[in-house]
């Protein structure tokens, strides 16, 4: 699973998901993209299981290009513990994902192809998507 090497801090606040995304919104390496049209946060498990489902469908030909990464823990708390004692420790990773982000990218393919791949790829996304092209 995606995870970063190290962090500056073990916990961090849950945050405001509100507005459109501002960079990373372009397909800029592949022909072929997958945008987001709302927000989210999408987990590593899930970020592993839609890169999976592409190069699976696409037989091991094009390129797959992920453009998101996990970088922010999720804490959880042991079930039936009492409050307080602090905030829970780190359980899971999760990539914010705000609505415009174009998170895969996929080149060296035919149009068809790429699009019934990107399919697959959102079916395992707790996001609206859409397929956008270079051009």
């Amino acid at each position: 699973m995606l995870m970063p090497k190290r962090v500056k801090f073990r916990r961090v606040h849950r945050g405001r998901r509100t507005g459109k995304s501002m960079k990373g919104n372009t397909v800029t390496y592949g022909d072929f993209g997958l945008q987001a049209l709302s927000d989210a946060w999408i987990t590593s498990n899930q970020i592993e299981a839609a890169r999976i489902a592409m190069t699976r469908y696409c037989k091991r030909f094009g390129r797959v290009f992920i453009k998101i990464f996990p970088d922010k823990p999720v804490t959880k708390k042991p079930a039936e513990t009492r409050m307080g004692k602090g905030k829970g420790a780190p359980e899971y990773w999760v990539a914010v994902v705000k609505p415009g982000r174009v998170m895969f990218e996929i080149a060296d393919i035919p149009k068809e192809t790429a699009k019934e791949a990107m399919r697959l790829a959102a079916n395992k996304l707790p996001v609206k998507c859409k397929f956008v092209s270079k051009d």
